[in-house]
């Protein structure tokens, strides 16, 4: 009796898992496809002008595969680049300045804003510093790029023409991050799958349409909610960046990339993002322990510190990811061919839907399958976020701690 309820659990367990699957597969936005790109796009005929802001703290490692891409930009229209010096020690400014000389191109200027005042993240107080610099200039865009980023000669023309041709406020692209070590093979793929399940591309580029008229009343169907942006590679109309006071409102944001996509599209901006061809991260995670903490300093912050949504993100992430090889390998042994059934099935579309993201990355197949096992590392790195967070350790990049953003009082 004992089995027969322990097994009757597997199948029902398997089963649940299974429903969630084909509901992600068939109504989350089609996340798992990669074939949201720049869209359709006309070269406008007068260029507006650009402002490249880039916040760096301690660089100078990555730099000369990435600055130099941004001064090489062929740009029809005045552009120039603003690169913001966030207290580094390892003589990034002055790197800087070497390869601007070097390279040439685009105008290069360095600055630097001090330490940030309480309630400001490091990166955020530099995109402010560089902003300003910026609107010295009064430019049409601002593209917010991280140091470690390197574009493609056409990468700046490309996404000013999309945002141009479809009236966008943000047209973002996820950068394609490094992999080459086994663990960066694991782990980078399926951070962009998932961070694509949670916030899926298709879902934030829709807009209110109006969709006729009755009895006087324009009719409007009402676009999704759903907002997000690539920090790596965000192109900003200047003027919704001062409808939105953006990077004011969003000041002490640790995910402040999403953020930023939230503060516009709340005051009615439009918002875009895809998957970057031409936009690359050059920086390495060669070591387990790199991903991890790129992971888990930002972890928590995403379920706002709140233990109830870490509960239910733990319980979510084993039920959808670990429950199905469980139940396969569970109900073969104990001959319940259901709950192997189930599980196996779960397993199958878990994997078919990671196979796009693996192809984009270049990726064997064969890391399909093992989709399981890093879901349960992202897992582990959840929970020690938080548990970072609570030992007071939590949100830490580079020398700096955050705190909580409750704990930050908000502007009235």
């Amino acid at each position: 009796m004992g089995q027969t309820a322990r097994v009757s659990a597997i199948v029902w367990t398997a089963a649940a898992s299974l429903a969630a699957w084909l509901w992600l597969l068939l109504f989350q936005g089609f996340f798992w496809r990669t074939d949201v790109r720049l869209p359709p796009r006309r070269e406008p005929r007068v260029w507006p002008s650009v402002c490249v802001v880039v916040p760096a703290r301690d660089e100078a490692a990555v730099l000369p595969a990435s600055l130099p891409s941004l001064l090489a930009q062929d740009y029809p229209g005045r552009a120039e680049v603003f690169l913001v010096d966030d207290g580094s020690s390892d003589g990034t400014g002055e790197l800087a300045r070497e390869l601007a000389a070097r390279h040439g191109g685009l105008p290069l200027t360095v600055g630097s804003p001090g330490e940030p005042p309480a309630g400001w993240t490091g990166k955020l107080w530099a995109v402010r510093h560089g902003i300003g610099l910026a609107r010295t200039r009064d430019p049409a865009y601002l593209l917010l790029t991280d140091a470690d980023i390197a574009h493609a000669p056409d990468s700046l023309r490309r996404l000013v023409a999309a945002a141009d041709t479809g009236g966008f406020d943000v047209v973002s692209q996820m950068a394609r991050l490094r992999v080459e070590s086994l663990w960066e093979r694991l782990v980078v793929p399926a951070f962009v799958y998932f961070f694509a399940q949670l916030y899926p591309f298709r879902r934030i580029g829709k807009e209110t349409k109006e969709t006729g008229q009755q009895g006087g009343t324009t009719k409007k169907k009402k676009g999704t909610r759903t907002a997000a942006a690539a920090g790596g590679c965000v192109l900003l109309r200047a003027e919704a960046a001062e409808r939105a006071r953006v990077p004011d409102a969003i000041r002490h944001a640790v995910i402040d990339d999403v953020a930023l996509a939230r503060a516009v599209k709340r005051t009615g901006g439009r918002v875009w993002l895809g998957l970057a061809d031409g936009v690359d991260s050059v920086r390495p995670y060669p070591r387990l322990h790199d991903l991890w903490r790129m992971v888990s300093r930002s972890a928590y912050a995403q379920l706002r510190h709140n233990p109830l949504l870490l509960a239910g993100t733990v319980a979510g992430l084993a039920l959808v990811y670990l429950v199905p090889p469980v139940a396969l390998f569970a109900g073969a042994a104990a001959g319940d061919t259901a709950a192997a059934v189930a599980g196996g099935a779960a397993w199958l579309v878990m994997a078919g839907t990671y196979v796009p993201m693996l192809r984009y990355y270049r990726q064997p197949l064969w890391l399909a399958p093992l989709l399981p096992f890093t879901a349960f590392l992202y897992l582990l790195m959840t929970v020690d976020s938080a548990v970072q967070h609570y030992r007071g350790r939590g949100a830490a990049w580079k020398g700096r701690t955050y705190t909580r953003p409750d704990a930050v009082p908000d502007e009235g």
